[in-house]
């Protein structure tokens, strides 16, 4: 799949050898797009932006012998310091987020700032450079919870139920803007839930810190019956660098908007029990479910994704929402033992005999 993609990037800027900046670069999705830009040859240098609030240098380790990697620890609050990064990119990347929807129950400004402030930042600085191409990381979450009814990108009003939602929807509003009146192009991509090695947060990361400190009992919020589609990593952001081609084919002062998510959807339960199994706590953890149908105020129980128009432009995800799961949980389990330099307590249960997948 990479080898496909990362012909895709010798073509899908003006330069031959173009120069990319990604915001977020040391988080679980912008970590695993850093991969993919420098193993295509044409790269001629990535700029990575992370405040290190989510993001992690040991995702980068693999890269520290790589000139054309320039890692800069930056709060894009600051547009003085920010600005002076994006001067000569081709591209722009913008990943950096709040990664966590439910750290905005505690702090209300958190999706205001890391959201909102901070997308108008990087797009006053490509609008100040003169960078002509922005990609951006939306979500689902703009929808709101409409249950079972497959969202497509025309879908609206969006109504999001979450503060994370509505930072991703101004977000959004702001690029079709910054597009229209300043000659931009942008793509505006939006995720179905993202799992896999690298993981900062989420359902597989919080059950695994769970089961580390008591693999005997395993709870999960809500009722289990929450369902969702997700995606292997790897596979978004094959995703990721189709919509830098879609982006450099626009006209000047156009947008587009694509869904990416398979068909479908896998429930917390499904999550649950293949985690206990993999790890080879199948009989022995008792999973207690909660009794609500979310997990947290803001958390949509229920998500259906319409990704049609993507695979209509050319792109496809190889995985279904299972398969991405069961393949995110084996990769994890996998990474866990080799990291290096971890920067948070997510660890293997002592305990466990892992039963992969073949």
């Amino acid at each position: 799949m990479f080898r496909h993609n990362h012909q895709r990037l010798k073509h899908s800027t003006q330069k031959n050898q173009p120069v990319f900046l990604i915001t977020g670069g040391a988080g679980f999705i912008g970590s695993h797009l850093v991969d993919a830009v420098l193993a295509a040859p044409a790269t001629k240098e990535v700029r990575l932006l992370d405040n290190f609030s989510s993001g992690r240098r040991e995702h980068l380790t693999q890269h520290a012998k790589d000139p054309r990697l320039k890692i800069f620890k930056l709060d894009l609050l600051d547009l003085k310091k920010t600005l002076p990064h994006f001067a000569g990119v081709d591209r722009v990347f913008h990943l950096a987020a709040n990664p966590d929807a439910r750290w905005g129950i505690d702090n209300t400004r958190l999706d205001l700032e890391q959201e909102t402030i901070v997308s108008y930042n990087v797009l006053e600085a490509v609008r100040r450079s003169g960078v002509p191409q922005i990609v951006f990381s939306s979500s689902g979450t703009v929808y709101g919870d409409v249950g079972t009814t497959v969202t497509h990108e025309s879908l609206g009003p969006a109504l999001p139920i979450s503060l994370y939602g509505a930072g991703k929807v101004a977000s959004e509003a702001l690029i079709s803007a910054f597009c229209a009146m300043f000659g931009l192009r942008g793509i505006i991509l939006r995720f179905g839930n993202i799992v896999g090695e690298r993981t900062t947060h989420g359902a597989i990361y919080d059950f695994i810190r769970q089961l580390a400190k008591n693999s005997a009992e395993l709870k999960v919020l809500g009722n289990g019956f929450q369902s969702k589609p997700y995606i292997y990593v790897r596979d978004l952001v094959g995703a990721v660098v189709f919509g830098g081609e879609k982006c450099a084919e626009l006209e000047a002062g156009k947008f587009d908007v694509f869904n990416v998510a398979p068909d479908g959807g896998t429930s917390v339960r499904f999550i649950a029990e293949e985690l206990v199994a993999q790890l080879g706590f199948k009989g022995r953890t008792k999973i207690s479910y909660g009794t609500t149908a979310g997990g947290w105020p803001g958390d949509v129980p229920q998500s259906r994704m319409d990704a049609s128009k993507i695979h209509k432009a050319g792109f496809t995800l190889p995985r279904s929402s299972d398969e991405a799961v069961r393949l995110a949980i084996s990769r994890i389990i996998e990474w866990l033992p080799q990291r290096k330099g971890a920067e948070d307590d997510l660890r293997l249960p002592p305990d466990a005999k892992p039963v992969l997948p073949k």
